[in-house]
């Protein structure tokens, strides 16, 4: 006769695990073969939890032995972080919006912290409250695919967003990798680089990355011809320029041909000069006050992403112009506001950065000596004050704020070599006159 032992072990919860369970938000990222893909201890705390918010593809992948309540997306995505928010409990349980059963789960696709519902929430809510378990990163699959080093590309999105937001990355021998809005999101890419001469790009498009209907197919830019395939979807692009590419650059000092202008334009050179003392910051806000045709507030989203910068001009024609370059040249979220300063500044956000490049000194506006006080007043500590004048009446007004307020005043000549029957020689622009002052923290 012979006796089988049997030993069953109860497996603990891993020790990091235990503390989680105790946040009353998991936000779990999923790849493309779905719940197969998730680790045990995640699928045991998704079933410890009583509801679950997710897209409907997300929502199909959870067993049919789970009981809680599924919730879909709410559309846009900004409504369903208030949603989320609103779930939040507090010390009473007098607050919280009782819609909903405590732990919530939420599922993402891929690492819900590279532009998802995480990062989202995190501007909301402490990481204290939060457990977060992302999966492989489309970018990481896209890299392993191509063979590209993460450290070397530059990582964006058009989801959600006009593809025009490419333009400042399109550089020569740049590589990018974009997650798609859709299917059409190839076409677009490459439309673009074409109109940028970068018609010698080259697109890989990758589909369901991780799964199994994952596939790949290439091409250049200038001659795409493939026709639309999965929605799911994200690109890798090596850019490459043609003879006549469009190359311009992100540091300060676009040439002023890039824009469409009327003759209201800071100069190239009086244009880096003003932008590198008004310092962009990564996720810093700017007012640029009279602004032209924009020309400023551009260069200063450019800088990066997250800069952030709203446009105020009184001029009909201009805003029209300001919103032409904002798209031409890769920023069409630049804010553009109707109307005249300082009335137009009530009620708006607190900036970083001011640039007054007009109105000082406005006979359309008796009280513009204002204009500097009430930009100073709305002005974050740290911030940057930058105004520019062109003429003597501009010029007193700074000359009157600086004694008062302190700050550095600057005369800026500019010359340009012209042609004098068969010589050359100097034509002197406008002086531009600039206070520069940084306020305390």
């Amino acid at each position: 006769m012979i006796t089988v032992s049997l030993v069953i072990r109860a497996y603990p919860w891993p020790k990091n695990l235990k503390l989680e369970m105790n946040k009353w938000l998991r936000v779990i990222g999923i790849g493309e073969d779905g719940w197969d893909d998730l680790a045990a201890d995640t699928r045991a705390l998704l079933y410890e939890s009583k509801t679950v918010l997710g897209g409907e593809r997300h929502l199909k992948m959870i067993p049919d032995d789970w009981e809680g309540e599924r919730i879909v997306w709410p559309s846009p995505i900004r409504e369903a972080v208030s949603k989320i928010v609103s779930w939040r409990p507090d010390s009473s349980e007098k607050n919280r919006n009782q819609e909903t059963s405590l732990p919530v789960v939420i599922m993402a696709s891929g690492d819900p912290l590279c532009y998802g519902i995480a990062a989202k929430l995190l501007k909301h809510l402490p990481i204290e409250e939060i457990w977060i378990k992302p999966a492989l990163s489309t970018f990481s699959l896209i890299c392993s695919r191509v063979g590209w080093s993460l450290p070397d590309v530059e990582t964006l999105t058009i989801h959600g967003r006009p593809v025009e937001v490419l333009h400042p990355f399109v550089q020569p021998g740049a590589k990018l990798l974009v997650l798609s809005k859709g299917e059409e999101s190839p076409k677009q890419a490459a439309e673009l680089l074409t109109n940028r001469g970068f018609g010698n790009s080259t697109i890989t498009v990758l589909e369901h990355l991780g799964g199994g209907k994952e596939r790949q197919f290439n091409g250049q830019a200038g001659s795409w011809t493939h026709p639309e395939g999965a929605t799911l979807n994200a690109m890798a692009i090596e850019c490459i320029p043609g003879k006549n590419a469009d190359v311009l650059a992100r540091i300060p000092g676009l040439p002023d041909e890039a824009f469409f202008h009327d003759g209201q334009l800071t100069k190239r050179e009086i244009r880096a000069v003003t932008l590198s003392k008004l310092m962009p910051i990564v996720g810093h806000l700017l007012w640029d006050v009279g602004a032209g045709c924009g020309s400023v507030a551009i260069e200063w989203m450019r800088f990066h992403p997250s800069c952030r910068a709203i446009s105020i001009e009184k001029s009909k024609s201009r805003l029209k112009l300001i919103e032409q370059n904002a798209c031409d040249l890769g920023v069409p979220m630049l804010e553009i506001i109707s109307g005249t300063a300082p009335e137009s500044l009530k009620n708006l956000p607190d900036p970083d950065a001011i640039f007054i490049g007009g109105g000082l000194a406005s006979p359309e506006l008796p009280a513009s000596g204002n204009l500097m006080d009430t930009c100073w007043k709305a002005l974050n500590p740290g911030g940057r004050l930058v105004a520019n004048s062109v003429t003597l009446e501009s010029e007193q007004q700074l000359l009157k704020w600086q004694k008062i307020n302190g700050g550095d005043l600057s005369r800026l000549n500019l010359s340009h070599a012209e042609s004098i029957g068969k010589f050359q020689g100097w034509e002197s622009l406008r002086p531009v006159t600039q206070l520069s002052v940084i306020k305390n923290y």
